[in-house]
């Protein structure tokens, strides 16, 4: 059933939401030591390197310098926020090629104490970017390309605001057990339809929460993970996919998940009713019901009905989802969610997560990330791990 061989051996969710006191290249370092004690590793094992575009400065090269790191492999692949999820397979199939032995992936950012939004004004088109031109003068937001989204799947499908509520509701009621999860309080749907309205049909309980910190991922050859008397997950698939305007033939009720889920489950040998908990990308609730739709959880179009009544609740729905409280509640560090997804399914497979919301006998896991903006452009990326037998 296994495609790699190599194993995660090491995960770390920097407990810091709000961290005006240090760099970012501080909370790089905090996380890989975080994670390289979690796995009972030194760093000076680290022969392999992973980031994107949150690493400050010259990206890899000055992240490596500041912790000393020689790698003889390095990759600095940008999805967005989908770029960790991807990390972990790019980093397995590094591993298993033997081009490296141990692979750090790291992520860190301040947009709290910066107070920088993931709307970001503009969808933060600046510079170079090739789309500024034909993009800026009509004044687009994150928020607003997520409610074109919604809006258009509301009107294919009859989806509603109500059923969007329920993926927060779900998220809320799982970070109601999380000590560092920056919204802890449960809502209910009523509480999400009272919310201000940020961009129609989104209100602000629809958007994910904007925090600092960071995190990090560990992977090694299978020889180094028996050595070292922690539980190992193995990575069965993994895929990911691209999504853009299409020069100009654009369908907003799909996202590029249609393309990295089958590849990870084609990888994995495993059918969906065989995941037992999934780790969505949830920037926004809109993002959580597509994805579901085109890893292929439910029909096109059915995602509505899939999540609402609690469906993704650990203990009462059939899939659990997001059980840290997710991007929604939780922790968005530097507003990409990818890392802490596959952090918390980690700790599931493990056997960690909180005792309120462990799966039971969790065997195997989903974890997704959406990278970019849905109504635009973005990539996606799907790793289906297990835990060690």
């Amino acid at each position: 059933m296994a495609r790699y061989d190599a194993r995660i051996i090491g995960a770390f969710e920097h407990p810091t939401r709000f961290a005006p006191d240090k760099s970012i290249v501080q909370l790089h370092a905090e996380c890989a030591i975080g994670a390289a004690t979690d796995a009972g590793i030194d760093l000076s094992e680290v022969d392999g390197y992973f980031c994107a575009a949150d690493a400050p400065g010259l990206g890899a090269l000055s992240v490596m310098d500041y912790l000393n790191l020689t790698p003889r492999y390095a990759d600095a692949t940008e999805l967005g926020g989908a770029s960790y999820v991807a990390h972990v397979g790019r980093a397995a199939r590094a591993i298993d090629a033997g081009l490296c032995n141990v692979a750090l992936i790291t992520l860190a950012g301040k947009p709290r104490s910066a107070n920088r939004s993931s709307s970001a004004a503009a969808l933060a088109i600046t510079g170079d970017r090739p789309e500024r031109d034909f993009e800026v003068p009509f004044g687009p937001t994150t928020p607003a390309s997520y409610a074109l989204c919604a809006a258009r799947h509301m009107h294919e499908y009859g989806t509603t605001s109500e059923q969007l509520a329920w993926i927060k509701v779900a998220a809320s009621r799982h970070a109601a057990h999380n000590p560092n999860a920056w919204l802890k309080d449960a809502v209910t749907v009523d509480d999400v339809m009272a919310s201000p309205m940020i961009a129609s049909p989104l209100h602000r309980l629809d958007c994910c929460v904007v925090t600092d910190g960071g995190g990090a991922l560990i992977l090694a050859r299978p020889e180094v993970a028996r050595t070292l008397g922690r539980p190992s997950i193995r990575v069965l698939g993994c895929g990911e996919g691209i999504k853009h305007q299409g020069a100009g033939e654009l369908d907003l009720t799909y996202t590029a998940a249609v393309h990295s889920g089958p590849v990870a489950f084609a990888e994995s040998g495993l059918e969906h009713r065989q995941i037992q908990y999934a780790s969505i990308y949830d920037s926004f609730t809109i993002t959580v019901l597509l994805a579901l739709e085109d890893l292929g959880f439910c029909k096109k179009g059915q995602g509505g009905s899939f999540v609402e009544g609690g469906n993704l609740i650990s203990g009462i729905g059939m899939l659990p989802f997001n059980t840290d409280g997710g991007g929604l509640c939780n922790n968005h560090p530097a507003n990409r969610g990818g890392m802490t997804k596959v952090v918390e399914a980690v700790r599931q497979l493990r056997g960690e997560a909180h005792p309120a919301l462990q799966v039971p006998d969790c065997r195997f896991a989903l974890c997704h990330g959406t990278g970019g903006a849905l109504g635009t452009r973005h990539g996606c990326a799907t790793l289906i791990l297990s835990r060690e037998d």
